[in-house]
């Protein structure tokens, strides 16, 4: 019928047809991912649109849309996910002042990110912690000590902060102009930092000026310079509306700065618009959700957006406000490459082995050293001579992994505790530990039970407990191994108990009986995860049950002498990358200060590791003893058992050290009267050990500066819960502090000279710096270089003074090198009295050195001064 020609044409023409067919909108490269998403939002129901708004959305196989979870942490490496990088927390990090590092440290956790996502979707695991989407970091202002999520932040200052946010969020995002390597997260917005207590209730009502000067600019910063492509909004309301649905806020980002990502709610946060025991501003999960969306919060981590569906039908939102959220959402995935042609994203080819290689662990040192703040030098009694022959090295925070890690964590293969730096140091000398006393009086101390108190049965003849280990959860079946364990005290990681064994999904039962050979009160209790219970003579008194992180629970009960006790403890290990099941104990002790005081006496210098921990600081904790409740605390004094047996060993006459391991400001004044050298050190990652013995013996010379005032008494500060920032933080504060913000000493000096700035500008313009630093002394190190400006007419409504520049810079001995600032009138503003944020005509002072100006400083050439004329006037907000 056709000629050979013809049916060759027709048959390009149909095979042409069908290739363009096959080309879905949603696979088309050549749309864009707007494009895209809105088409594939177009073929969704609402059921389906719906189940996509929540942190857990499922497949859609019909759409190819596979399952993701879009919870993830990576605050100071990738979190909760198994094996990882633990860099120091996030303050010590801040401690560094150092764009740069920030910048290589974000690199490497998105790197394992990926890796680590490549891996886990290989084996098709999309649940929670083995995403993309990460919610991180926290620039909240840590505008008072009190708070326990404190350590999650980069300190007071909103001007240090975003700096180093703007670093930290590009190297989590990568660099490809077309994928995201992850997502980053900015969060709580806005106004956000303690009481914890309070978070879901607290209504805060900050001024026009703390708003834009304090709270708002860093959020600001990370838009504009990072883009970011995520923003958390807070649990608590501001000016009478919670922030997941507060309109004002989302336009703020959207309209004001030009967001163009996504918003997630802090978890469970809707819920708080309903619940009664906190915003209670709506009546049904209906009504929260719908203005949740409304205002602008397009994913929901907890369980109220299902309700959706309903509200829809209640006419409180429409279908088409559903869809603008769920196309930003679609884009995200897209932007991470989730529909990607095989081969198109870059980040996809990162191995599995950069996860803790040793590059990343050499980093992770590199960032301890430089996070490491030496507080006192009394007559230069650091560094430490190696030819010591006994060190004593004391302290509860001494040989803690806990206190390396900190919150929101990772786990390292190895990490080095101070003890265990020390010992390495110095392998030739006797260096011995005691812990002398407990963190705090009426916490624990939670070692492993050992096994001569555990028995298979109640003759008390065999130590050790009857352990079934079984390929299910329930404990169902036969065991597929059975055998006496003589402790619980297994870190299994990724890694079956039994090669026959799933490694993600098994549980195990130990019994048998506990008897003791002293009366008292003892603390029964476990680490475990993901779940534990622990029963007692059959009857459970502790419990855990968490998908997001191992942590020490217990209980404390008397035990009787010789009594024969009914043991069983059960653990369930339900698809977590990091298997952790300890039976762990504290018992009745007398003897630690004795200890602690006979070990000082025969040595030649005391090392003491003090500080807090995170069982006593943290999110939203239970924790209840002196001085501490729910996380915060109720006071800044370093807790009196430690003070206590530091007086003790004083009264010895050894050379002392103190070595602070904590997350938060702490009013050390009596320590820095009597102790003659001191370190604060944070919680400081896997290396924190090596890096702490480092700085000790010399081997780096110390350069981290306080990213936060350490005030002398709580008392010297307004209430907890007043959100107003008079009388706090350095750029307020009307006292004189124990240490101030920026202050750091070093095993050299450094002078300044030659400070060059125009001596008047016209207001509105770029103000120049440039100043020599040189080093003086006779160590090489490196010189954190400040820049600071006061308003001689500065009020205490405005700032006294504000940091506007910052650089890190090493110098050999003898080197010098000229630093140079640029200060924008945006850094300069102040509030007049009709409420103008504005930089005004007259005299502003500049102040450049290696901390903030004083007398002394500026007498001995760490500082110098210049001042520069402001004419006329221009306005800024």
């Amino acid at each position: 019928m056709f000629g050979k020609a013809t049916t060759l044409i027709l048959l390009l023409f149909v095979l042409g047809c069908q290739t363009k067919k096959e080309i879905a909108i949603h696979k088309d490269t050549s749309k864009t991912f707007e494009e895209r998403a809105k088409y594939i939002v177009s073929q969704m129901t609402l059921e389906e649109k719906v189940s996509q708004m929540t942190y857990q959305s499922p497949a859609i196989e019909r759409l190819e849309i596979p399952e993701m979870n879009w919870w993830n942490e990576c605050l100071h490496g990738v979190a909760r996910a198994g094996k990882a990088t633990v860099f120091p927390q996030a303050i010590g990090m801040s401690a560094m002042w150092d764009r740069n590092l920030m910048f290589k440290v974000a690199d490497a956790i998105s790197d394992e990110a990926r890796a680590k996502h490549s891996e886990f979707a290989s084996r098709n695991k999309r649940g929670i912690y083995q995403g993309l989407t990460y919610w991180t970091p926290n620039i909240n202002i840590f505008r008072d000590p009190r708070w326990g999520r404190g350590m999650e932040t980069y300190g007071e200052d909103p001007y240090l902060t975003g700096e180093l946010a703007v670093q930290f969020i590009k190297g989590l995002q990568g660099d490809d102009p077309k994928y995201y390597k992850i997502i980053a997260t900015a969060k709580h917005f806005v106004v956000h930092s303690g009481p914890e207590n309070e978070r879901h209730s607290f209504n805060a009502e900050p001024s026009s000026f703390d708003m834009i000067n304090t709270y708002s600019p860093q959020f600001e910063k990370v838009v504009k310079e990072a883009h970011v492509y995520s923003v958390m909004c807070a649990y608590n309301s501001f000016k009478g509306l919670p922030c997941c649905g507060n309109k004002k806020l989302s336009d703020l980002l959207r309209n004001d700065w030009g967001f163009n990502g996504y918003i997630v709610s802090d978890c469970w946060a809707v819920k708080d618009f309903y619940d009664k025991d906190a915003h209670e501003i709506v009546a049904t999960k209906e009504e929260a959700s719908a203005m949740a969306v409304k205002a602008g919060t397009d994913l929901n981590c907890g369980d109220s957006y299902p309700s959706l569906i309903n509200a829809i039908k209640q006419k409180l939102i429409t279908e088409a406000e559903l869809d603008v959220a769920v196309e930003r959402l679609l884009c995200a995935r897209m932007k991470l490459g989730l529909f990607a042609p095989a081969g198109d994203v870059k980040y996809e080819k990162i191995p599995f082995s950069v996860v803790d290689s040793e590059v990343h662990r050499l980093l992770a040192l590199e960032t301890a050293r430089k996070s490491i703040v030496l507080l006192k030098n009394e007559n230069n009694i650091l560094p430490l001579s190696k030819d010591l022959k006994k060190i004593a090295v004391i302290g509860p925070n001494a040989n803690e992994l806990d206190v390396l890690l900190g919150n929101y964590n990772g786990f390292p293969s190895n990490g080095i505790t101070p003890l265990k730096g020390l010992q390495k140091k110095l392998p030739q000398a006797e260096v011995q530990f005691a812990q002398g006393c407990p963190l705090v009086e009426g916490l624990p101390i939670l070692e492993a039970v050992s096994s001569d108190v555990l028995f298979t049965d109640s003759s008390c003849k065999v130590n050790g407990l009857n352990a079934a280990y079984f390929n299910n959860l329930d404990f169902s079946g036969t065991p597929l191994h059975s055998q006496i364990d003589k402790q619980v005290n297994f870190t299994w990681k990724a890694t079956a108990p039994f090669k026959d064994m799933n490694y993600d999904k098994y549980s195990v039962l130990w019994t048998g009986y506990l008897s003791v050979s002293e009366s008292g009160k003892y603390a029964l209790g476990g680490e475990a995860f993901s779940g534990m219970k622990l029963f007692l003579d059959d009857k459970l008194i502790v419990e855990r049950e968490d998908m997001h992180e191992p942590k020490k629970v217990y209980e404390f009960v008397t035990l009787e002498a010789k009594k024969v006790y009914k043991i069983k403890l059960e653990y369930k290990q339900d698809n977590t990358e990091h298997a952790i099941m300890r039976f762990l104990w504290d018992t009745p002790r007398s003897t630690l200060e004795k200890e602690a005081l006979d070990l000082a006496r025969e040595s030649d210098v005391v090392i003491l590791c003090m500080g807090l921990s995170p069982m006593l600081e943290g999110e939203e904790m239970k924790v209840k003893v002196d001085g501490f409740s729910g996380g915060d605390r109720n006071d800044l004094k370093l807790p009196a058992s430690q003070t206590n047996l530091m007086k003790k060993l004083k009264e010895l006459d050894k050379p002392m050290v103190l070595v602070m391991l904590n997350g938060s400001a702490v009013g050390i004044n009596w320590e820095n009267e009597n102790i003659p050298a001191i370190l604060e050190a944070w919680y400081p990652g896997q290396a924190g050990g090596t890096a702490i013995a480092d700085v000790l013996f010399g081997d780096y010379n110390p350069s981290g500066r306080l990213p936060l005032t350490f005030y002398k008494d709580i008392a010297d500060i307004p209430e907890f819960n007043d959100y107003s920032m008079k009388g706090k933080t350095y750029r307020y504060f009307q006292e004189t502090p124990l240490y101030d913000f920026g202050f750091g000493l070093s095993y050299t000096t450094f002078s300044y000279d030659n400070l060059v700035v125009q001596n008047e500008i016209t207001a509105g313009k770029e103000i120049k710096l440039s100043v020599d630093v040189t080093n003086t002394g006779k160590n090489e190190g490196d010189e954190v270089v400040q820049c600071y400006f006061t308003n001689p007419k500065g009020d205490e409504l405005n700032t006294i003074r504000t940091l506007v520049g910052f650089d890190r810079v090493f110098l050999k001995v003898g080197e010098t090198k000229r630093v140079s600032f640029t200060i924008y009138p945006k850094q300069l503003a102040q509030m007049n009295n009709n409420n103008i944020v504005e930089l005004s005509s007259g005299d502003l002072l500049f102040s450049v050195g290696g901390m903030q100006p004083s007398e002394t400083r500026i007498a001995t050439k760490n500082v110098v001064q210049a001042k520069v004329k402001i004419v006329g006037k221009t306005v800024v907000y």
